[in-house]
């Protein structure tokens, strides 16, 4: 059964990493990072090429459980894409570690220092590492 892909999204005050779900729901890739002034179109135009009908966002909580002080940005970003893309359903995913994932897959990748700093790719890597946690966690319950 071919499902419509998901998208999902590591939001940041500065960049917003994006990643992308293989038509079965089961693998997730990360797609592109784009700066947060850009990412409304650029989420647009991924969810028309790709007919996303659900985005995975990233809530951010601290270990104590509560949320991160970005959490009102995120909310104020979500209403945003809510209204420029009334039919896609969002879902809340928590994103705890996916930056600090992030960074040890690119560490243990065997990239080049230079290559290594490139924040823009921990971004993406940090956006695929949470739709892999929310694919899981669908398997998991189903």
């Amino acid at each position: 059964m071919v499902m419509s892909q998901l998208l999902a999204i590591d939001y940041g005050t500065k960049r917003v990493g994006l990643a992308i779900s293989d038509p079965q729901q089961k693998i997730s890739s990360p797609l592109k990072t784009v700066p947060l002034k850009l990412a409304i179109e650029n989420i647009q135009q991924i969810s028309q090429d790709y007919q996303i009908e659900t985005i995975i966002l990233g809530i951010p909580k601290q270990k104590n459980g509560q949320y991160s002080e970005i959490i009102n940005q995120i909310k104020e970003f979500e209403v945003t894409l809510n209204t420029v893309l009334p039919t896609v359903r969002i879902i809340h995913h928590e994103e705890r570690y996916t930056s600090k994932m992030a960074q040890r897959i690119v560490l243990e990748s065997g990239l080049k220092k230079q290559k290594r700093k490139n924040k823009s790719l921990l971004d993406k890597i940090s956006a695929s590492i949470l739709l892999e946690s929310y694919i899981e966690s669908v398997e998991q319950s189903i």
